[in-house]
């Protein structure tokens, strides 16, 4: 579905990502982990069109993206849940809803998505739907952000940080409803500081940092890799073992 190909991003002199290729399979989860400053932000930017390519190639469905704005993108299906979520403070949650639907508009095979598929979803949202979404705690504008993007009829969901700054709960919550639009076909690609709960929620993983992806796999591989135990799961290396190699405890939670 959403193929990356040797991208390469810069702004001015700066390279933010470099020789970047990923996968992520029609009806999958993909998770992309790595440190603050790897450039997951920039690749996700990349392939929604708001920052220019320096190289590469970004196919969807077989067509390549590079060089579409970022409006002509959402409308063909690859909407982004942004860091920060970026919602609208002074209108109201419904109005916000509402302007979602702004992404499906020319897409003959887009399904008319209704607000109250949004309010199952997220009850939280129905409660205050005629509240100013500034108003909102951090986990309800993060669920108002996601349902903005679900009223658009994306083919591929990405997301970046979804759980940032939300208590466990409604973290828990966000990861909730999204293993729910997964199990109902939505592909997602996830940028995700929980790297363990990340690759809990995915079938497959990359790894970035300084700009390049340096590992890949299963998560299920991904999740007992030496490396990533140590730098992303809160994990710590022990002595060689009698078996060879290095033995690791893992902690709970992670530095991510």
């Amino acid at each position: 579905m959403l193929e990356v190909e040797n991208l390469t991003v810069a702004y001015g002199g700066i390279v933010a990502a470099r020789g970047v290729s990923l996968r992520v399979p029609r009806g999958q989860i993909v998770a992309l982990i790595g440190s603050n400053g790897a450039g997951k932000t920039t690749l996700l930017n990349a392939i929604c069109g708001a920052v220019r390519t320096r190289a590469g190639d970004i196919r969807f469905d077989g067509q390549s993206l590079v060089g579409q704005p970022a409006h002509r993108v959402a409308r063909r299906g690859v909407l982004l849940v942004p860091e920060g979520r970026q919602i609208l403070a002074p209108l109201s949650v419904r109005e916000n809803l509402e302007l979602g639907r702004l992404a499906a508009r020319g897409r003959a095979d887009a399904r008319e998505q209704s607000v109250g598929e949004i309010y199952r979803l997220f009850p939280r949202l129905e409660e205050r739907t005629n509240q100013p979404a500034g108003s909102l705690s951090g986990g309800e504008q993060q669920m108002l952000a996601i349902g903005r993007a679900l009223m658009g009829r994306p083919e591929i969901l990405l997301l970046d940080e979804p759980s940032l700054g939300l208590a466990p709960k409604l973290a828990a919550s966000v990861f909730a409803a999204l293993q729910t639009l997964n199990q109902n076909g939505l592909t997602i690609l996830l940028v995700e500081q929980n790297a363990r709960r990340a690759l809990e929620l995915a079938t497959h993983g990359y790894v970035m940092e300084r700009g390049e992806i340096v590992d890949a796999g299963p998560c299920e591989q991904l999740r007992h890799d030496p490396r990533v135990v140590v730098h992303y799961l809160g994990g710590e290396l022990a002595r060689p073992s009698d078996r060879g190699g290095s033995e690791y405890v893992s902690h709970p939670g992670g530095t991510h």
